[in-house]
């Protein structure tokens, strides 16, 4: 936590109840102002009896030298999950058209592209190269994240995903971004640079800022 400086420490206040209110705040203008539907503004309520902020805990990657610990916000029942998952569904499936002709998702995959390339690219001096990036989850820009996601709609070609303008979705995705918060050993933190890896959103918006 501290090497990122990706959170920023809260001390011993409770969060939580504003958040939620401002969680149900912004969706309600949305919907006040007809920019989404009764039905997807159902989505995107919380629920102030349920609502809990996310707790933080740490997975080994045993696959890295030196075996580095890999944070995680558990937050199923965070004010923004909702948000989180309905985001994710419109603009993950964008994602996965524009990056199936690029984008290698496992061995078998490779090896397929492997022997077709190897016909006119392929020679006995040819290099692979891979490259890993560190903390991407925790290390992305706040409004990188947002342009990311901005560029992926227009590359797309589209104006409204599902009936709701780009500008919006934006809106929606800025909210989430810069609204995570969490509890660990006494403390209550806001995390100040990227996203929550734990949230469904985070996912698409750090493959789509790659």
């Amino acid at each position: 936590m501290i090497k990122t400086k990706a959170y920023q420490d809260l001390g011993t206040v409770n969060p939580l109840e504003p958040l939620v209110e401002r969680t149900n705040n912004f969706p309600y203008g949305i919907w006040y102002n007809k920019h989404i539907t009764q039905k997807q503004y159902e989505k995107l309520k919380v629920n102030k009896e349920e609502a809990e902020l996310a707790h933080l805990y740490f997975l080994p990657k045993a696959h890295k030298p030196g075996t580095p610990l890999r944070p995680i916000m558990s937050g199923l029942k965070s004010s923004t999950i909702a948000t989180s998952k309905w985001l994710d569904g419109l603009l993950r499936p964008l994602f996965d058209r524009l990056a199936s002709e690029t984008a290698i998702s496992n061995g078998a995959q490779l090896i397929k592209q492997v022997e077709r390339w190897s016909a006119t690219y392929l020679t006995p001096v040819t290099s692979f190269i891979t490259m890993d990036v560190t903390n991407l989850y925790t290390m992305f820009p706040e409004e990188g994240g947002v342009t990311a996601i901005k560029r992926l709609i227009e590359t797309s070609g589209l104006k409204q995903i599902d009936g709701v303008k780009k500008e919006i979705i934006l809106a929606l995705t800025r909210f989430v971004i810069t609204n995570n918060y969490f509890y660990l050993d006494g403390s209550y933190y806001k995390r100040i640079k990227g996203g929550a890896m734990g949230s469904p959103l985070t996912l698409t918006i750090a493959n789509t800022y790659m």
